[in-house]
């Protein structure tokens, strides 16, 4: 009997203690205070500042790319095979650089033809002058007939004719060795190769690029309400991610035709030299687009609580802490406030430390 009057005392003793606990916890120990009889603290506001509202320029990012204003495939003139190939790619060159060779056996032996063809008219060609002058000598005495001295002088003509086409011929086969070297067309970077020695060539098939690096220039396709607004010269941003750079172009070429099916018109920029610039690179082209109000406060009366943006406002010496929520930083070092405020508010500047409400005044921050 005493166990069981025990045991029950055990549990009503556990039961009061966890009761104890939840009413501490509910805060029935701890001092009441009456809604209303706290006053909220005040603070001198001649230190704060105003959001103000001013329009702010819109620009519209466009995928652009960088391309090389000077370009050309290098191909072979003529059907030849690969002796060498002097560049790779990324190799630097000068205009006038010797890049590849084809095999000249050929083209050499067609020379040295052309050449004994003239050779050869030349020597009939000297006695066939010397035969029209006999013969203009006989006709005037009339030892021979006429139709012997207009043969003698057909004869001469015919081999005129042909020693122009000899030397014609030569000519050609000179010009045709002179394609067995291809040179560089002017300065700039090898991008690829496309063929090695031995390779067999055909007229116009590519075997080299090559680009001025001195060249570069944007290139995107822009909405027709964008591109209408545009101007030869005038200045645009280029955002390059890849290198986190902005550089500034100018507008040289505007295509003008649009393209009917994304309704966008092809814009060209010039871009100045500039280190790690590559053509094919992706780029971002900023198009003014307009002008927006936009709400700026200096970064100064902002501060960063963890991910949320916290700005303390004051109205008639009451202070208010408000979370906000901030766009880009402009000019000046001022804060664009996409949400929490309105324009004529008065912020206090950070660092700003707030004491308990009726413990102690605030003291202002110094601005």
């Amino acid at each position: 009997m005493n166990k069981t009057r025990f045991n029950i005392l055990i549990v009503l003793l556990a039961i009061a203690g966890l009761l104890l606990v939840v009413a501490w916890m509910a805060g029935m120990f701890s001092e009441k205070m009456a809604p209303g009889t706290t006053k909220p603290p005040v603070v001198d506001s001649s230190a704060a500042i105003t959001v103000i509202s001013q329009p702010r320029k819109l620009y519209e990012p466009v995928p652009a790319s960088i391309q090389a204003k000077q370009a050309t495939m290098i191909s072979s003139r003529i059907l030849s095979r690969i002796e060498k190939i002097h560049v790779r790619a990324g190799d630097l060159v000068d205009k006038g650089q010797l890049l590849i060779e084809l095999e000249q056996t050929d083209l050499q032996s067609r020379l040295s033809q052309a050449n004994a063809a003239v050779n050869s008219v030349n020597a009939r060609l000297v006695e066939a002058k010397q035969s029209l002058a006999r013969a203009v000598e006989l006709s005037k005495t009339g030892v021979i007939a006429k139709a012997d001295l207009d043969r003698a002088k057909a004869n001469h003509d015919a081999l005129l004719a042909d020693l122009t086409n000899a030397k014609q011929a030569s000519h050609e086969a000179k010009v045709a060795l002179g394609f067995a070297k291809i040179f560089a067309p002017m300065n700039g970077r090898i991008v690829d190769r496309f063929a090695e020695p031995g390779d067999t060539t055909q007229p116009g098939v590519q075997l080299l690029s090559l680009y001025n690096p001195l060249s570069l220039r944007v290139e995107a396709h822009v909405r027709e309400q964008l591109a209408m607004s545009l101007s030869l010269q005038q200045q645009l941003t280029v955002v390059i991610p890849a290198t986190n750079r902005q550089l500034v172009s100018t507008i040289e070429e505007l295509v003008p035709a649009g393209n009917p099916g994304s309704r966008s018109f092809l814009v060209k920029c010039s871009l100045h030299y500039s280190e790690g610039l590559l053509p094919g690179m992706y780029a971002r082209l900023h198009i003014p687009a307009g002008t927006q109000s936009a709400l700026l406060v200096p970064s100064r009366t902002v501060a960063r609580v963890g991910q949320l943006d916290v700005v303390w406002t004051v109205d008639q010496g009451v202070v208010t802490r408000r979370f906000i929520r901030t766009g880009k930083t402009a000019d000046n070092d001022m804060v664009e406030v996409i949400s929490g405020l309105k324009a004529g508010e008065q912020l206090l500047p950070v660092p700003l430390h707030i004491p308990k409400a009726g413990v102690e005044p605030i003291t202002p921050p110094s601005s």
